[in-house]
């Protein structure tokens, strides 16, 4: 899809506004251009002689009232053209933003945060600043080279000295057509640079803490140069490029205007033209070049916002691998019990699967656990009941509907999901509990974060739970964190609760408890609880062990205990048996 489409699709509601800013312009270029003729009937009279004095008031007059009316109206212009730039700017940035919230996972786990940022902010301004500064010089430029040239074809002005004065101004085109298309490639090499390096400064950025940690400054700051010097030397060739193309154009103009006055100052000297016919014409050819001068900066401005362009209108043509289906409904039953079918799954892009003919059975108000090796499968489950991949045509069913048929929104408004990582906001410790309903009262976060085992760490804070925590939670241990994710997940009281292994940065007695009020707090809800210790699932009504995507044992703790196999070494070890 052409990029162009984006600024039509903007500008149609906005139409009226933008033919207000040209004929605003248009007026002001009329006033402008009316000065060189006032100018030079002037200067016909003062070499003929004043008369009258009131010539004179009457000259200054008439030129203060085409200066004020051209600066009004080109006030009027300018200000449209850009503050319609600058509402494009915010209405692109909120749907870019959107439309990011709507792509699956595996669209970001190829794309980059910092490749994306760098839409939201570098192509979004080289955009702006195209619609604002581009269009607004642009048709400037136009009318008043339109108006120009039609004074001077008006004028009594000699048509040779005409020809001679515009012949040079035709290398302008030509210029234009030999550096149009390598500025434009050189400006999309920048851009992708700049993309290139917001990416390594966020991942950089990120890791600060394994970077100190492992003394490897030099090692980040020799990877990030990378990218600068990728940056710099695009923007150098960039440069290079542009630079000679806006230095020719005026160049070219002082050609024209040189070649002028020593033809037109013969003419003039010998009779051929008056005086005031040659300061008119001087200041008009003055006027034509100096919007020519300026075409450099307007090719450079539009082709970095085509690259621009292009680039986000490919990631919003975008289309998000986890569809809604045009039939979806929303879960009907008020107790969710999950149904798996004969479930194999590989990853998109991968031929290995992670999931290999899983069949289970969990009835509304009963409890999962899921154990298992890492890379077993068991978060990748996980997902699936989520609907964050597509699974198989009804092998999953959540509530006796399967998933593909449901609303998204219902799907995962029926879903309290706590991962292991437990991502925290750069919010208030109350706004991060209750992340799932801003109107839950500050009585249900501390009930949530007492069975979570963390209020009493958020009392210790200056601010309680309003203190606003670091981004990422990054000023909280990871046990902290894991809790403060647990607390979120559990108030929001959902018919299906899966934690996945979001108690393993605790120690054994704290896992003990929350476990346990994990049990107080769910009964009769569905639960599914994925861990590496077997003191966390010991309790559920049924336990899957999972290994390489199959499910190798099920059962109780104890039956599991005792046929042995992979659950009974785990359980081994674990206990220091082994």
């Amino acid at each position: 899809m052409d990029g162009r489409n984006l600024l039509k699709d903007f500008a149609r509601p906005y139409i009226g506004h933008y033919v207000i800013a040209v004929f605003s312009l248009i007026g002001s270029n009329i006033f402008h251009v009316y000065i060189p003729k006032l100018i030079g009937e002037f200067t016909d009279e003062l070499q003929r002689g004043l008369k009258h004095p009131g010539v004179i008031y009457q000259y200054a007059a008439l030129l203060l009232a085409a200066g004020i009316g051209a600066g009004l109206l080109h006030g009027a212009g300018q200000y449209t053209i850009l503050r319609l730039g600058r509402q494009f700017e915010f209405h692109m940035r909120q749907k870019l933003f959107a439309h990011f919230l709507r792509l699956s996972e595996n669209y970001f786990s190829k794309h980059g945060v910092g490749s994306l940022l760098s839409h939201i902010i570098n192509d979004l301004e080289s955009i702006r600043n195209a619609m604002s500064f581009g269009m607004y010089q642009t048709t400037n430029a136009i009318f008043l080279m339109i108006f120009s040239l039609a004074m001077i074809l008006a004028s009594s002005i000699p048509v040779h000295l005409m020809i001679v004065g515009i012949l040079p101004l035709l290398l302008i085109p030509a210029s234009v057509v030999y550096f149009k298309p390598r500025i434009r490639a050189k400006s999309k090499q920048v851009q992708e640079s700049l993309a290139s390096m917001t990416k390594s400064v966020e991942e950089q950025l990120y890791g600060i803490r394994v970077i100190k940690a492992f003394a490897v400054e030099d090692v980040a700051r020799g990877r990030f140069g990378e990218t600068v010097d990728q940056v710099r030397n695009h923007q150098l060739r960039l440069v290079r490029s542009s630079s000679f193309f806006t230095a020719l154009l005026p160049f070219v103009g002082h050609i024209s205007l040189a070649v002028t006055l020593l033809y037109g100052g013969y003419l003039t000297a010998k009779g051929g033209m008056t005086l005031g016919d040659f300061v008119a014409f001087t200041l008009y050819l003055k006027i034509v070049v100096g919007p020519l001068e300026r075409i450099g900066k307007i090719i450079n401005t539009t082709h970095k916002s085509r690259t621009s362009l292009d680039r986000l209108q490919m990631v919003l043509s975008e289309v998000p691998d986890i569809q809604e289906s045009k039939n979806a409904v929303p879960l009907k039953e008020k107790e969710l019990g999950i149904e798996v079918r004969q479930l194999t799954f590989s990853y998109p892009d991968s031929k290995h699967q992670v999931l290999n003919n899983i069949n289970l059975f969990l009835a509304p108000g009963k409890t999962l656990g899921i154990v298992g090796r890492t890379g077993s499968g068991k978060t990748t489950l996980a997902k699936l009941l989520l609907r964050i991949y597509d699974s198989p045509t009804d092998s999953i069913r959540i509530g006796g509907m399967d998933i593909r048929e449901v609303e998204l929104a219902s799907l995962r408004g029926n879903i309290a999901y706590v991962p292991q990582d437990g991502f925290l906001f750069s919010a208030t410790i109350r706004e991060n509990i209750a992340f799932s309903d801003s109107n839950l009262t500050m009585e249900q976060v501390a009930e949530a974060s007492q069975f979570a085992h963390i209020y009493d760490d958020g009392m210790e804070f200056l601010e309680r739970f309003e203190t606003t925590l670091g981004q990422r939670g990054q000023t909280l241990s990871g046990g902290q964190r894991q809790r403060m994710s647990l607390a979120r997940g559990l108030i929001k009281n959902a018919p299906l609760l899966i934690l996945d292994d979001s108690v393993s940065a605790v120690d054994s007695v704290t896992e003990k408890r929350m476990i346990e009020n994990v049990r107080k707090s769910r009964t009769n809800r569905t639960t599914v609880i994925i861990a590496h210790r077997i003191s966390a699932v010991q309790h559920a009504d049924e336990i899957i062990v999972l290994d390489e995507g199959t499910i190798v044992q099920r059962g109780t703790h104890e039956q599991l205990l005792a046929a042995g196999g992979n659950y009974a070494s785990l359980h081994a070890i674990q206990r220091g048996d082994i």
